[in-house]
C-alpha cells in the first residue's frame, strides 16, 4: 500500500469508503490501478495525444509513491482531495499537475498544454480559449515577469484573484467523474 502522509480512509465516511473499496476492487482485483486501468476506470478513451499526456500527469500526481500504480490508499487520498480538499490543498495539487516537467515552475507552454487537454477531455464549451486563459494567468500573477510561475507565485496569485480561482476550480472540477462513479456504485447496489 502507498504511504500517503496525512491521508487516511477516515477522511471519507465508513459507508463511502466501503462503497469505493468495492468499486476499486471490482474494477481492479489486483489492488493496483495501472495507467491503462485508470483511464478505463474513469471512462477516458479515444484521447488525443495531448489529452492522454494530461491524464498521465494526473495519474502520476495520484501515484504518491511513484511505483507506477495507484493503490487503494492513494485512490482514497485522491478522492478525498477532489471531494473534500481545501483551497490550499487543491492549489498545491493543481500546481503539480501543471508542472509537467517537474521543474518546480510552470511556464506558458505547460499551462497552455494542460489547459487545452483539460478542455478536450471535459468537452464542455469554454468561455475563454486556452491561449486567453494562459495570457490572463501570466499577466495577472507572473509578478517578476520571468515567464515562469513558482509554486508560491501560483498559489498566492490564484488565491488573490477571485476570477482566476473560480476559472481554475471549474476547469479542474472532477466532481462530474465522481458523480458518474457514484451512480454506477448505486446502480450496482440496487442490483444486489
Amino acid at each position: 500500500m502507498g504511504n500517503a502522509p496525512g491521508s487516511t480512509v477516515a477522511e471519507l465516511s465508513a459507508c463511502e469508503s466501503h462503497q469505493w473499496y468495492r468499486k476499486f476492487m471490482t474494477e481492479c482485483p489486483s489492488g493496483q490501478l495501472t495507467f491503462y486501468e485508470f483511464k478505463k476506470f474513469f471512462g477516458l478513451k479515444n484521447l488525443s495525444e495531448t489529452s492522454n499526456e494530461y491524464v498521465k500527469t494526473m495519474f502520476k500526481t495520484f501515484d504518491m509513491n511513484d511505483d507506477g500504480c495507484i493503490d487503494f490508499m492513494e485512490y482514497v487520498a485522491a478522492l478525498s482531495l477532489v471531494l473534500k480538499g481545501g483551497v490550499q490543498q487543491k492549489l498545491r495539487w493543481y500546481f503539480k499537475l501543471y508542472d509537467v516537467d517537474g521543474s518546480g515552475c510552470i511556464d506558458r507552454e505547460e499551462l497552455l498544454l494542460i489547459f487545452k487537454a483539460i478542455q478536450a477531455i471535459s468537452g464542455a464549451e469554454q468561455e475563454i480559449s486556452a491561449e486567453e486563459f494562459t495570457d490572463m494567468v501570466f499577466d495577472k500573477i507572473d509578478l517578476n515577469g520571468d515567464g515562469e510561475l513558482s509554486q508560491e507565485e501560483f498559489m498566492e496569485g490564484i488565491q488573490a484573484d477571485e476570477v482566476l480561482l473560480k476559472m481554475l476550480t471549474q476547469t479542474l472540477d472532477l466532481t462530474h467523474i465522481i458523480k458518474k462513479i457514484y451512480s454506477e456504485i448505486n446502480s450496482e447496489q440496487q442490483l444486489h
